[in-house]
């Protein structure tokens, strides 16, 4: 069906019927120009395919024409290794134009371009290869869009280069003058690169400079060395060059070329005047005809889209269509004197931090860091209403932008990038730094900690909009110190340059990113944020500077002092940073570097009591021990990941492996959001197709040290051991390598990349995380069943999906459980506020706020209430059926400061759901691929702390009643009876199961049942707990040693209260069986969330949270609800797609 639908558009390649095909084309005395279509270049197996069939293609005595892109004869091309690529294209190239060079009969090679990264490559490969010996005579052809502003400038050269050429007795050139048929791809790179768009700016431009470029050449001097392929179907163009042409006698050099099977009556208009057309005709064999679709989606859109001439050329009789035409042809005529447009890509890091362009910098940051705005400030219920009536509530706009990566298609980036890495084998950047932080006893270490725990008071004391200042000047040093931080990684830590530049604009980003963040939390509506003295923050070495940067500038943006222990293997990456964070303006004294024995000093560090919070990214058995030494650690860590991508029968396989190579094997497969595992459903797993694309990209990748510029994938950190050792040359049962990983050289840390079949589900390949270049297949007869084994790990960092069917990306989104989702694209490289960073399960522990998300700061201190005005009315207008029903169910027990408080929490509750909580956002408004971040609720247990205040649970439980979630209920004193009633009384959440279990109980009783395992909420929000002393302010009470009068009525109260078991004594068993105690030694109360902690063993599957309580929605909703960021590509070669639309 597909080869009869587009057969007068792709013709077909098979021995069989390509001769009478090609003789039937001829007829009319046409010229043809073959391109041979297929699979995408993955690998070089594919390359090779390829270029051999051109090169069978050009060996036919019907064939004296053919093109071929760089792209198609070569894979995984990197533009940082530019001039190898060069010499690698040329010498796979080489023998296809001796090929043409020997042939008796003129044969013609053009080579063919489609992407503007590629361009500079082309030029330089086609120049390089008609300058070989042997090539004088030969005649060939190269491809120069229009719509490409940087063509004007190397058609200029290229006709030079002929010209002298010519002048030694060589044969001319030719220069086929396309508009260019690739800008939705273009569109792509620029919108997800965040770097302009490489085109002109609109169809019109591209028209004029179309225009100015035939202008250009053809001209008496210039076409006896290059000729020129005037392609297109616009009429009025073709008209006006071929008249152009015949007025400046140059016509004898001019090729009018047209597509096959387009217009083909226009076609057909335009051969009666010029006599032979060109005909651009491409091939591919019958097995392959599927491969089409792209080149095919690109006619379509010609055909298609309403500025493009062609979705005119069947109504050019109406008058009206006609003179519309002719007005746009004029209108570019009309500009063709207008200045012509320079490159609209003018990155450039050698000249980048001029003392202009540094200015222009600064004051950019400037204007974006405006004072932040509270949403609610003119009134709450005023906000509510606004709503309610649908007038909206917008998210704050924060001016952030994310930092451009260096592009590698400029070549001022391209000697940037030489340089660096001429100094990696040599580098020692950060040595002294990292030398003078040695830590080596217990004093020392102590005369740190004071040090920062000192200086942080006054930055903790200075708002968030001057720490912001801070932090934006902080992005700029790390946006100046570029190189010398993609220098250190690579030296260090192996990083290739394509890994390391990313992730430097990583770290610019939460620079950035946090300091809008910190802003923010100046004007949280009924809540003060406190910042915590001490940071410790503990990064890994798999990401040496985005990570630690990320870290200890949220720490620092959220008002705390800083302590950065790196990693040793990483102990310059770590030193480079803070150098650089110093020289913004960053107080040594406020940020400390520490480098220290781990196995002696490490536990001194993390048990400090003058340590507030430890930022862990490590390995979950880390954190483990982190916890084992102070139970009561605020603990925030992102830990390990056992990482699968699914792949259906409804996926693109092509692109499906290009993304599964990607996100398993860059940086050695050394993230901890790397692929670990594929799981091919159904017919995939049998598709001889999928497995030989696999097994060709993988096999290709180039293995090797970041100062060998064509290295694609570089060493482990060091020798593997263990689990990775183990992975790296064992077979389970069943299993057999698909590609077998090697050994590369003597120091054990160049491995090439494995894939292993055959992994079961519950194997140990299945639920081990390696941390290095080896992948595992796995079988699923059903997507529900891959499901299950994507889900069937401990952890739930990222998953990933291909498919083109809306049904399974529906099923696939609401069972998978991970806190990054992507579909349609690699599982890795995240980037900040566009893709916020965070797992769940054991990927996470801790509050599971995102790195580089909304909420990360607010869970770095902690937040009382703010003073605010009671309001003299009663009214709930605006709230919703429910939270109104409650707080009339809970209006007659509460003094009125209670009430108040409940009716302005459920208005500022319901604010935060409609603008934050309770909607799915994309902020970052990519278009060509959908960034979704949403909130999913969550059990949760509340505890009413003995001599707790009644109005704050319930205000609490308002919160947990507005997002759903299921609440387990335990408090000091009796709920009231109305409140009891409509909490029960609910059908929807009876039916949902989500009425809440309620249990009157002693603090002392609920430790034991949470000692004892019982509590199987993972998240515990404990109300009137004693708070800290830096919150200082708040006003509640500390809890009475003494017993109290709600206190008194517990017994009384079991029976109408729910469950209740019997009161125990004033100490309860922790799970170690040690008693933890509620009162200190000198009487003072324990704070609950302490003893909750001992209770529990210091579990790392539990988040306590035991601020006091706020009437802030922002804040008292979070504990309800788990972050998931869902990336979707929303393109198909360009195209936008509604594939998602309807599904989330």
């Amino acid at each position: 069906m597909l080869r009869r639908l587009i057969g007068h558009l792709v013709v077909d390649a098979s021995e069989a019927r390509l001769g009478a095909a090609l003789a039937a084309l001829r007829e009319d005395g046409d010229r043809l120009n073959l391109n041979l279509l297929g699979e995408a270049v993955l690998g070089e197996r594919e390359a090779r395919r390829r270029l051999e069939g051109t090169r069978s293609l050009l060996e036919r005595p019907d064939v004296d024409y053919v093109s071929i892109k760089v792209s198609s004869v070569v894979s995984q091309l990197s533009m940082w290794a530019f001039e190898e690529e060069v010499d690698r294209v040329v010498e796979r190239l080489t023998p296809l134009y001796q090929t043409a060079a020997s042939s008796p009969e003129p044969t013609f090679i053009n080579l063919d371009m489609e992407e503007y990264r590629d361009l500079d490559l082309t030029v330089t490969v086609f120049r390089r290869l008609l300058e070989q010996p042997g090539m004088l005579q030969l005649e060939a052809g190269i491809v120069l869009q229009a719509y490409l502003p940087d063509s004007l400038r190397v058609l200029h050269e290229l006709t030079e280069w002929a010209t002298e050429r010519r002048a030694r007795g060589g044969a001319p050139i030719k220069v086929r003058v396309v508009k260019g048929a690739n800008l939705a791809m273009e569109r792509v790179d620029a919108a997800l690169h965040d770097w302009p768009l490489a085109t002109v700016g609109s169809k019109a431009e591209t028209d004029t400079n179309y225009k100015r470029l035939l202008d250009r050449a053809l001209r008496p001097e210039h076409t006896d060395a290059v000729r020129i392929g005037v392609a297109g179907h616009n009429l009025f163009d073709l008209a006006w060059a071929w008249l152009t042409a015949n007025d400046r006698g140059v016509a004898e050099a001019v090729d009018i070329e047209m597509l096959l099977g387009m217009a083909t009556g226009q076609a057909r208009a335009v051969r009666e005047d010029v006599g032979r057309l060109l005909l651009y005709t491409p091939v591919v064999h019958p097995h392959e005809f599927d491969v089409a679709i792209s080149y095919l989606i690109r006619r379509l859109e010609e055909n298609a889209s309403p500025e493009n001439f062609l979705s005119a050329v069947f109504e050019l009789d109406d008058e009206e269509v006609l003179q519309r035409e002719l007005g746009r042809f004029r209108s570019s005529l009309d500009a063709l004197d207008d200045e012509a447009p320079g490159s609209r890509r003018t990155q450039d890091r050698l000249r980048e931090w001029s003392s202009g362009s540094g200015r222009q910098l600064v004051q950019e940051h400037a204007r974006a860091g405006e004072r932040a705005q509270d949403p609610a400030a003119a009134g709450l219920t005023q906000a509510v209403l606004g709503l309610s009536r649908g007038s909206g509530a917008a998210a704050a706009t924060t001016g952030f932008r994310n930092e451009p990566d260096t592009d590698p298609a400029l070549p001022g980036n391209r000697r940037w990038a030489r340089l660096i890495i001429e100094r990696i084998a040599g580098s020692t950047i950060g040595t002294s730094t990292a030398d003078a932080a040695r830590v080596s006893t217990e004093a020392q270490l102590q005369e740190v900690l004071r040090t920062v725990s000192d200086r942080a008071e006054r930055w903790g004391e200075r708002l968030g909009y001057d720490r912001a200042a801070v932090l934006d000047r902080a992005g700029l040093a790390l946006a100046a110190n570029r190189d010398r931080l993609i220098e250190v990684m690579a030296s260090e830590t192996g990083k290739t340059i394509a890994e390391a530049d990313p992730e430097v604009s990583e770290a610019i980003d939460f620079a950035h990113y946090y300091a809008t963040r910190a802003r923010e939390l100046d004007v949280v509506g009924g809540a003060t944020f406190v910042p915590e003295r001490l940071t410790v923050v503990a990064p890994p070495w798999n990401f040496p500077v985005a990570i630690p940067a990320g870290s200890i500038l949220a720490a620092l943006a959220a008002g705390s002092g800083v302590v950065v222990k790196p990693a040793p293997q990483a102990r310059r990456c770590a030193a480079v940073l803070v150098e650089a964070l110093w020289d913004a303006g960053v107080p040594q004294e406020l940020l400390a570097l520490v480098d220290l024995d781990e196995d002696e000093l490490g536990r001194a560090l993390i048990s400090d009591p003058l340590v507030d919070r430890v930022l862990l990214t490590g390995s979950f058995e880390t954190a483990s021990l982190f916890r084992s030494w102070r139970p009561d650690l605020a603990l925030q860590a992102e830990t390990s990941g056992k990482n699968a991508i699914v792949v259906t029968p409804h996926a693109d396989y092509d692109l499906a492996v290009a993304d599964i190579v990607r996100s398993a094997f860059g940086h050695a497969g050394q993230k901890c959001s790397a692929a670990s595992l594929v799981i091919l459903v159904g017919s995939v797993a049998r598709s001889k197709r999928f497995r030989a694309q696999l097994v060709d990209a993988v096999t290709s990748l180039r293995v090797g040290y970041p100062d060998d510029p064509t290295s694609v994938m570089g060493p482990l950190i060091e020798e593997p051991t263990g689990k990775l050792l183990h992975a790296l040359t064992a077979l389970g049962g069943g299993e057999s390598w698909l590609v077998e990983p090697r050994r590369l050289d003597e120091s054990g840390r160049l491995w090439s990349p494995g894939v292993r079949d055959g992994v079961t589900e519950d194997s140990y390949v299945h639920l081990t995380e390696f941390f290095g270049p080896v992948l595992g297949i796995m079988h699923a007869a059903t997507l529900e069943d891959a499901i299950r084994m994507q889900n069937g790990t401990d952890y739930g960092l990222t998953a990933g999906l291909h498919s083109l069917h809306p049904d399974e990306l529906a099923l696939w989104i609401d069972s998978v459980e991970a806190g990054n989702l992507y579909i349609n694209r690699g599982i890795t490289g995240a980037i900040v506020r566009r893709q916020p960073f965070g797992g769940w399960k054991r990927s996470s522990v801790g509050g599971g706020a995102k790195a580089g998300g909304p909420n990360h700061l607010i869970g770095l201190g902690s937040w009382k209430p703010s003073p605010a005005r009671s309001s003299s009315t009663l009214h709930l207008r605006g709230l919703d059926d429910r939270a109104r029903q409650f707080i009339e169910a809970a209006q007659s027990s509460l003094r009125f400061e209670q009430f108040d408080l409940l009716r302005r929490s459920a208005l500022s509750d319901q604010l935060a759901w409609a603008t934050e909580f309770g909607v799915v956002t994309d902020i970052s408004k990519v278009g060509v691929e959908r960034n979704l971040f949403r909130y999913l609720r969550v059990p949760v247990a509340l505890r009413l702390a003995d001599g707790g205040d009644l109005g704050e649970l319930l205000r609490v439980i308002a919160a947990g009643l507005l997002t759903r979630s299921r609440m387990d209920i335990s408090t000091s004193v009796p709920l009231p009876p109305q409140v009891r009633q409509m909490l029960s009384g609910d059908e929807l959440a009876e039916m949902a199961g989500l009425v809440p279990r309620i249990v009157v109980e002693t603090d002392a009783h609920w430790l034991e049942r949470a000692a004892a395992g019982r509590i199987t909420a993972n998240r515990i929000r404990i109300i009137g707990d004693i708070v800290s002393d830096r919150v200082d302010g708040y006003t509640g009470a500390e809890p009475s040693s003494q017993p109290t009068e709600q206190q008194a009525v517990v017994r009384r109260s079991a029976d109408t209260a729910g469950s209740f078991t019997d009161v125990v004594a004033g100490v309860t068993r922790g799970s170690t069986g040690a008693p933890v105690p509620l009162q200190r030694a000198d009487g003072s109360r324990v704070p609950l969330a302490t003893a909750l902690a001992e209770a529990i063993g210091g579990a790392l599957d539990t988040v306590i949270y035991a601020d006091p309580v706020t009437p802030a929605g922002r804040v008292e909703l979070l504990p309800f609800l788990r972050e998931q960021a869902i990336s979707i590509t929303n393109h198909r070669f360009g195209t936008p797609i509604d594939l998602s639309d309807d599904v989330v």
